[in-house]
């Protein structure tokens, strides 16, 4: 009997380990289970949809709603197709097979997105059974994921995709992201990265796209993604509190032409006319405004006006502008790769400014100045050279400030070579019995820089009508243009006019797409000049001369 309790003791203890041993096993079952760090909350049912669009259907779409649990503020939403378990196993096989059999491409000018999903197809069609894709639909929605996390952008790819966002930003871990809304301004997304490694890797996984290197050595980076996006991003803790961070600003792959920018009414066929024949004069233009306030946008746009055949250089710290013309060299700096502080390597905005006059160019368009290249910019002025140019400056005295003062360092005796000043500002728009707030970008005030240095008004924006007030009978740099080709003084104001009307022939007939514009403006100077010359009225004889402009239809659809 005592036996058989000892025996009976004996059992107990084994099965309270047992017990213990199962209890481990689940709780690393638990832990196996891995929250997706990159979390997007789901719409609310009582949100208000104010705007539905498709990015990629049937796979992703946009919805823009107002919630009413947060002030009825205005969300983003990317609404994307969920994978079920299942297609969750079948996507990670996948990806860890490509992981180990995707070999670089063997011809270097192959495209590499169109290799990479050739290489998915193969892959799918080789392991058919054991990655268990039998269901087309499953296999669409894999084959989406796939192209999103390994050629696109991961989580952020809706918003790189969508039109109508112009800038991106992560202020951190576990913070909702932020997107620059065309049409809603700045707005609160659905998407939070809330595991800090997860958004490091993201953010070194940007700075690689960019070719650039990201680390706790380097935290801090600044460059071009391959869309020509600018991405400024830190990473960890080394220089933000809430973990790593980015910005992109979005490049458009199609810059808007001059003619974009009259449909939208930045500014009016009169005064681009007026612009036209300030670039044609080799005269000088500063663009200034705030951050955001669409300034290299219009200093792209202006380049639609040059003159064919002009020797053009373009230095930037980044490659935004995009010009029609063939004669054209484009410069972009670069930062150093030394270390300690050391600037080995480094080619500044200076250098390249300095390096473009040994290229002899008719204009030299800096992309930003905000260094000592501003003082180079204003000598080569000085020589003859045309220059256009943008500043941060709220107003015109704050840019004369900001030239004359380091590290600028421009005499203010220089200040006059700025023959045009222009001011863009992003505005509240008057829109009388319409709800709600809307933006826009106006050119609020134009000015040209007399030889003593005064401003004089040329135009200016009137917030109430949304209309400008021209003056341009009253420019004194066009009026000594004119004196010293031989013609009267106000000859140039029939010149204004007759460009007037080519610009609202191209606004009626709808040709916006910036080469379209560019070649109907080369048309102009080859012959179309010297027809309406004779009194012809230009809509008329460009009619005529439609067929004989090459116009691609298709990319004008696009735009």
């Amino acid at each position: 009997m005592q036996a058989k309790v000892e025996k009976k003791e004996a059992t107990e203890p084994g099965k309270k380990e047992e017990e213990k041993r199962e209890e481990k096993k689940e709780q690393k079952k638990k832990k196996v289970v891995k929250i997706n760090p990159f979390q997007f909350s789901p719409l609310p049912s009582n949100a208000k949809i104010v705007e539905t669009y498709e990015i990629e259907k049937p796979f992703a779409r946009v919805v823009i709603a107002e919630v009413e649990e947060r002030g009825r503020a205005i969300y983003y939403f990317v609404d994307e197709v969920k994978l079920d378990d299942k297609e969750e196993e079948s996507y990670k096989k996948l990806v860890d097979i490509l992981s180990k059999e995707l070999l670089p491409p063997k011809e270097q000018t192959q495209d590499t997105k169109i290799y990479v999903l050739s290489e998915v197809d193969r892959i799918i069609n080789k392991y058919k059974k054991f990655l268990k894709m039998s269901n087309k639909d499953s296999l669409d929605k894999i084959k989406y994921y796939v192209r999103r996390d390994l050629i696109g952008y991961g989580p952020i790819n809706v918003m790189i995709q969508d039109p109508n966002i112009e800038d991106i930003s992560c202020d951190g871990v576990n913070r909702p992201l932020f997107v620059w809304h065309r049409k809603y301004e700045s707005i609160s997304t659905n998407l939070k990265i809330i595991d800090d490694e997860a958004l490091n890797d993201l953010v070194v996984k940007l700075a690689h796209l960019a070719g650039r290197h990201i680390s706790t050595a380097f935290p801090i980076v600044d460059a071009m993604l391959p869309e020509k996006h600018r991405l400024a991003a830190t990473y960890g803790k080394e220089v933000s509190g809430a973990g790593s961070t980015f910005t992109i600003r979005k490049f458009r792959e199609e810059p808007l032409s001059i003619i974009d920018l009259i449909s939208f009414g930045t500014l009016n066929p009169r005064l681009a006319a007026y612009f036209w024949l300030i670039i044609e004069n080799r005269l000088t233009i500063m663009v200034m405004g705030g951050t955001g306030a669409g300034k290299t946008t219009f200093l792209n746009a202006l380049t639609n006006l040059l003159k064919p055949g002009l020797k053009i250089v373009t230095v930037e710290e980044t490659a935004e502008l995009n010009i029609p013309n063939e004669n054209w060299v484009q410069f972009v700096s670069r930062s150093s790769y030394g270390l300690g502080g050391s600037k080995i390597g480094e080619v500044t905005l200076y250098d390249l400014v300095r390096t473009s006059l040994r290229y002899r160019p008719d204009y030299i368009v800096v992309g930003e100045i905000r260094g000592e290249e501003a003082f180079v910019l204003f000598q080569a002025m000085a020589t003859g050279h045309g220059g256009l140019s943008t500043i941060h400056a709220e107003d015109l005295d704050y840019a004369v400030k900001r030239l004359t003062s380091p590290p600028m360092n421009v005499a203010p005796s220089y200040i006059p070579l700025m023959n045009v000043a222009v001011l863009v500002e992003r505005v509240i728009l008057p829109k009388v019995g319409v709800e709600g707030v809307t933006f826009g970008r106006r050119i609020r005030r134009v000015w040209e820089i007399l030889k003593d240095g005064t401003p004089k008004e040329i135009a200016r924006w009137n917030p109430r009508t949304d209309e400008y007030e021209i003056n341009v009978e009253e420019s004194e740099h066009l009026k000594n243009a004119s004196l010293r080709s031989g013609r009267k003084e106000n000859a140039y104001i029939f010149e204004i006019e007759r460009r007037e009307l080519l610009l609202k022939w191209l606004l009626k007939n709808n040709i916006r797409n910036y080469r379209n514009v560019a070649n109907v403006i080369f048309r102009y100077y080859s012959h179309l000049e010297a027809m309406t010359r004779e009194g012809a009225k230009v809509e008329q004889k460009l009619e005529s001369q439609l067929p004989e402009i090459e116009l691609d239809r298709k990319e004008e659809k696009k735009a």
